[in-house]
């Protein structure tokens, strides 16, 4: 699903203007889709008493208008203006609309506009909450967010989205070659096709073949994540080079950190608890011709002691890196990164020719063409060590069976262990899920791919 910046939006809405289209004429098209919406989904409007909170903007504007298409067709209807004085809300709506503050809202929300969002969540116990565009501020608590032509990179990458609601995107007629933004929202249904039922005469060598590299002393269990991961996602094979095999899984074959072997392999995942070994890791990556995972410590081997960007370059899409931020600020030489997260992932992506995987609060996934996911699942629970392990098991699983569609294995990889974490932490509270729990709830993540 394609997603906007608020500037994209708006620039998107100048331009319509420029080739002719009032911003009136835009506005009655919202205001027309928010009644279509209304009218959809609480049938029949004559039972509904109504209270539409209207700001200053153009989404207060929208708001006006939808106020007028319902005029005469509901029991009961007040328009709250933020400029008018406080008045005596009809506290028995049975909808709230809130039209307040759209996409140009900055922190901190005071005064009055911040009197009205703690009304709509708090003073109306009967009524379902419909945000226009976006809930205020990302504060409103909203059941139903109808946004236009595009959902807002805000609602997805804030930590207020679960205020969205349900969302509904409504088209107001905004030319498509306006909201070419280069960012994407995956969903499950992205990736029906890589699941679907496998050939009846399929063996283990239609699968591929992982090998991860890792488990140094003391860390083992690291790479035996890893392995493990990568088998219950699907690899035929999976090899696990690392310093014993002690705590490693019966199905996974090994080998020894000290003399490892590429040959036959179709994916090479190095990384998970490796520790710091420069000059294997660079010996690896100079030889291996196949798709390559790049996590944990082998990511620290790529940044520079001087504390300057990286100038490792990789293969293009068959590279791939998976640093949290602070392994992504030791690739950029530069302090941990909390902001601007995405074009700081564009322009590494592109800069240096890999696939980024930038993982944490909705992960990103950046391309060398320039083109951004944002990945929508995960869950607190999964803030534990061995995590991030088991991503780097699974995209190299993933990748192993589709060694032609890389970058919709990498982006469905990140999104079902996300979602198997949300799962986990259903079931077993955010505080009990171990890493190793992902792998149990898999399967559940899989299907509603399916």
């Amino acid at each position: 699903m394609r997603v906007v910046t608020s500037a994209q939006s708006r620039a998107a809405d100048l331009a319509m203007f420029e080739r002719g289209t009032p911003v009136e004429t835009l506005m009655e098209r919202a205001g027309g889709c928010l009644f279509e919406f209304l009218e959809r989904e609480f049938s029949p409007l004559a039972e509904q008493r109504i209270v539409i909170f209207c700001g200053t903007g153009n989404n207060g504007s929208d708001g006006q208008v939808l106020a007028r298409l319902l005029e005469r067709r509901v029991v009961e209807l007040q328009v709250v203006n933020v400029t008018d004085a406080a008045i005596a809300y009809d506290r028995d709506a049975t909808i709230v609309v809130d039209a307040l503050l759209g996409t140009g809202f900055r922190e901190p929300v005071e005064g009055r506009f911040a009197e009205l969002i703690r009304a709509i969540n708090e003073d109306f116990p009967k009524a379902k909450i419909v945000a226009v565009d976006l809930p205020s501020a990302m504060q409103v608590r909203a059941d139903y967010t109808v946004t236009f032509a595009a959902p807002k990179a805000e609602m997805v990458l804030s930590t207020r989205a679960h205020n969205i609601g349900k969302l509904i995107v409504a088209d107001i007629g905004i030319a498509a070659d306006l909201l070419e933004s280069g960012l994407e929202l995956s969903e499950a249904r992205d990736f029906h096709g890589l699941f679907a039922p496998r050939p009846v005469d399929a063996n283990k060598g239609n699968f591929g073949h992982v090998l991860l590299v890792g488990g140094d002393r003391g860390k083992t269990g690291a790479a035996a994540m890893s392995g493990l991961a990568a088998l219950k996602m699907g690899a035929g094979l999976v090899t696990v080079a690392c310093s014993s095999k002690a705590r490693l899984a019966p199905e996974l074959m090994t080998q020894e950190l000290g003399n490892i072997d590429l040959k036959r392999k179709t994916v090479l995942a190095i990384g998970p608890g490796l520790g710091l070994r420069p000059k294997l890791v660079f010996r690896l990556l100079s030889e291996a011709t196949v798709p390559t995972v790049i996590d944990a410590d082998a990511l620290n081997c790529l940044a520079k002691e001087d504390g300057t960007e990286t100038d490792f370059r990789g293969r293009g899409v068959q590279t791939i890196l998976t640093p949290h931020p602070g392994e992504m600020a030791r690739l950029l030489g530069a302090p941990v990164m909390e902001h601007d997260r995405i074009p700081i992932a564009r322009a590494f992506a592109k800069k240096h020719d890999v696939c980024l995987v930038l993982k944490g609060y909705r992960s990103l996934i950046a391309f060398p063409d320039g083109n951004v996911w944002i990945n929508p699942s995960g869950s607190p629970a999964m803030a534990k060590g061995g995590a991030g392990d088991i991503l780097t098991g699974l995209i190299g699983g993933l990748v192993a069976q589709w060694p032609n569609d890389i970058g919709l294995a990498v982006r469905a990889a990140v999104w079902i262990h996300g979602r198997a974490g949300e799962l986990a932490a259903e079931a077993l509270t955010e505080q009990c899920v171990l890493a190793t729990d992902l792998l149990t709830y898999l399967p559940r993540a899989i299907r509603e791919c399916r």
